[in-house]
């Protein structure tokens, strides 16, 4: 009788907690949903918000979404589309931190990629004066890198290859500023580093072409012909139609006046000679 009361009560004690598990899951899967709706709802305002204008306040609304409801799929969406928003009405400061918040809670989000972007755009975006801070050129340029490292078949690769030209554009153009004024005060030396290393490090820029030819300048000032005569030929060999080679001809023969017409009558001359060579050893196909 005992050993049958002990097991009527310890089946009512399994019964009972099962019963108790299941009340609290259906609690804890009644308060999800409600919480889940919150959120929803907190982000549908955020949204509306920054449709209407009001930036701060959408902001504001989309972290109380992600607040209120972290483990839920929205949470990720909500902390992107604040920094989205701080971003898109130029509250660049606000934008990267919370992109940087983003990177590190959520690591492994399908939209990471978008994150890294944005943060890029961020930093190119506030670029204001590149001849006094660099900073913001470099940091965009490290992440428009890392996309392209990490991301290639995105189309924010494309665009990020494309920002990185003009990034490029910029410093480069910051170095030649330098480089003039160290040529300008007669610094011969800091003067050539400056052109050098638009020469080796911004080759794709615009300003490679003035670099070469303030290289063929300077160096033959100071009386380093054959530096000169190096930089003169590389100039010629890759732009030899352009303004610059024009200028660093002038550095070796002060008279010289570029004729276009005259050039391209010697290149007619000379396809008339080649034809003559050319005819007259395969005389006979043409008798």
């Amino acid at each position: 009788m005992n050993r049958l009361k002990k097991i009527f009560i310890f089946f009512f004690l399994v019964v009972n907690l099962w019963s108790c598990a299941k009340d609290q899951k259906k609690v804890s899967d009644l308060e999800n949903t409600d919480l889940e709706s919150q959120m929803i709802q907190l982000y549908n305002e955020g949204y509306k918000e920054y449709l209407e204008g009001d930036t701060l306040y959408a902001a504001q609304k989309f972290n109380e979404a992600e607040l209120i409801f972290p483990q839920s799929d929205w949470a990720p969406k909500a902390a992107l589309m604040s920094a989205y928003v701080y971003y898109a009405d130029d509250y660049y400061s606000d934008a990267i931190y919370e992109l940087e918040r983003f990177l590190k809670v959520y690591k492994v989000h399908k939209d990471i990629d978008y994150a890294h972007f944005l943060l890029a755009m961020c930093y190119y975006e506030n670029i204001i004066d590149e001849k006094r801070d660099l900073r913001p050129l470099l940091k965009s340029r490290k992440e428009f890198e890392f996309i392209i490292k990490n991301y290639p078949s995105t189309d924010f690769a494309a665009d990020a290859q494309f920002k990185i030209d003009l990034i490029n554009d910029r410093l480069a153009g910051k170095e030649m500023y330098i480089a003039r004024h160290y040529l300008k005060s007669k610094k011969w030396i800091p003067a050539i580093n400056r052109f050098k290393n638009v020469v080796e490090n911004y080759e794709t820029t615009v300003y490679v072409q003035e670099a070469l030819h303030r290289l063929v300048e300077t160096y033959y000032i100071i009386g380093l012909d054959f530096e000169a005569n190096k930089y003169a030929s590389l100039l010629g060999y890759n732009y030899q139609s352009s303004e610059w080679y024009k200028a660093t001809y002038k550095v070796f023969n002060k008279d010289y006046e570029y004729d276009e017409k005259k050039i391209r009558n010697l290149k007619k001359q000379d396809k008339k000679s080649i034809f003559k060579k050319f005819s007259s050893k395969f005389r006979k196909l043409f008798e």
